[in-house]
């Protein structure tokens, strides 16, 4: 894990499965590992973590943080 210098927080990249097991990935999401924190937000986007994730993320249960913001089941979408 990361700290960012000008965030002072944690920065998660979730890369895939070899990164973290599978009890520390949120089951609501698939493609790449997002971590069971307070709160996940997208690498690169304007949230303020402390947990991060590069997308593309496929919501595959709930959105519990809010990642989707189009609602079209692929979160943290290049832009």
């Amino acid at each position: 894990m990361n700290i960012h210098p000008a965030l002072g927080a944690a920065i998660v990249l979730a890369l895939g499965p070899a990164v973290a097991s599978a009890q520390d990935c949120d089951p609501n999401y698939g493609g790449v590992c997002v971590p069971v924190a307070s709160d996940v937000d997208c690498a690169g986007g304007s949230g303020n973590g402390p947990a991060y994730v590069a997308g593309p993320v496929y919501v595959v249960g709930s959105d519990i943080y809010d990642l989707d913001r189009d609602g079209d089941g692929v979160a943290c979408e290049p832009r």
